[in-house]
């Protein structure tokens, strides 16, 4: 697939850095590295040329503790080198306060119904009544492409938020995690029906540096919530907010797949998430975060951050493919936001 663009319907060249800049320096030594790691000691005091290739070298870093082992050739053993860790905490840093100056902390009374105000806020961005009403096949696979899916690691996010969890919030998301795994059915879990809409739509994996800007923000914030233990709220909170948000979303992407004639194994994946996620959100919010926050009243303010994290990076997201698949004005998609905001 060629670069993306935020102009309609056209293409940049792939946007990828030079390889002298820290993402692919970082990526080569990382695989090159032998016993004495002397490839990562070469990056000493290197740093990000500008902010996409900081957010791939961090996505770098992130899949040593997230992705396949099969898929690293042996680099996750680098997973705390000093170079590593040092690099991991100044692209973090820098994230977190792009984050925070755009979610500037506000009080919480509520935790649970300020959950659901975001969540009701952009429930169903209008790119998805697009897909569903005109979008050709090609546009609907591009933009799942782009997407990923509701399910892109989630299995394994909702596994790391339940570390050090107990009572009824352990077991909600235990169930939670039970139906991601499809009930105990291997070809039921929710990777495989993934797997399954991947191979039928022919689906094209678009490599990080073809991703929009916005895109890696996305992933990166998957990663900086499930790789720091301190972060446990805010990776409750955004996961939440994706559950309050997908069963509607998918229920679109179903009538686009069905409008269009897609293959039959492109559906099972989204009418699943369609019927699921409005049930497992309710219960998130009910179940996991009510009697965490009575718990741990300072989490409330936390877990709603976290939240707030997630709904900023999804409409930066979806408003740069709105300006790609449908030409809309820029300033036009941010008005709408702050109306609803």
């Amino acid at each position: 697939m060629a670069g993306f663009s935020a102009a309609p319907r056209g293409y940049f060249p792939p946007m990828s850095p030079p390889e002298t800049t820290l993402a692919p320096r970082l990526r080569r030594a990382l695989r090159a590295a032998g016993p004495d790691a002397g490839d990562l000691a070469s990056l000493h005091d290197s740093s990000a040329c500008n902010w996409r290739d900081a957010l791939e070298a961090l996505l770098e870093i992130h899949a040593l503790h997230l992705a396949p082992l099969e898929s690293l050739d042996g680099a996750e053993r680098w997973q705390h080198h000093p170079e590593v860790s040092r690099l991991k905490l100044e692209l973090e840093g820098a994230f977190r306060r792009r984050l925070d100056e755009r979610c500037a902390a506000i009080p919480v009374d509520d935790p649970v119904a300020e959950l659901r105000r975001i969540s009701a806020r952009e429930l169903v961005p209008p790119l998805y009544d697009w897909l569903a009403d005109q979008a050709s096949l090609e546009d609907l696979v591009e933009f799942i492409a782009l997407e990923g899916g509701p399910d892109a690691g989630f299995d394994d996010l909702v596994a790391l938020c339940q570390i050090g969890i107990g009572g009824v919030a352990k077991v909600t998301l235990g169930a939670n995690y039970w139906d991601e795994m499809g009930r105990g059915e291997p070809s039921e879990v929710h990777t495989a029906l993934h797997h399954r809409m991947a191979a039928a739509l022919d689906l094209p994996r678009i490599p990080h540096h073809d991703l929009p800007i916005e895109g890696l923000e996305r992933i990166a914030l998957n990663g900086l919530v499930a790789t720091n233990r301190a972060l446990q709220p805010e990776l409750l909170g955004g996961l939440g907010l994706l559950e309050c948000q997908a069963g509607p979303r998918c229920r679109r992407i179903v009538a686009a797949l069905r409008r269009v004639g897609a293959p039959a194994d492109a559906l099972p994946f989204y009418e699943e998430h369609a019927v699921a996620d409005p049930r497992h959100g309710k219960e998130w919010l009910d179940h996991a975060v009510a009697p965490l926050v009575e718990r741990v009243p300072d989490w409330g303010a936390r877990i709603v951050q976290g939240a707030r994290w997630r709904d900023s990076v999804n409409h930066r997201f979806f408003a740069a493919l709105e300006r790609h698949f449908v030409g809309s004005d820029e300033d036009s998609v941010e008005c709408r936001h702050s109306r609803a905001a």
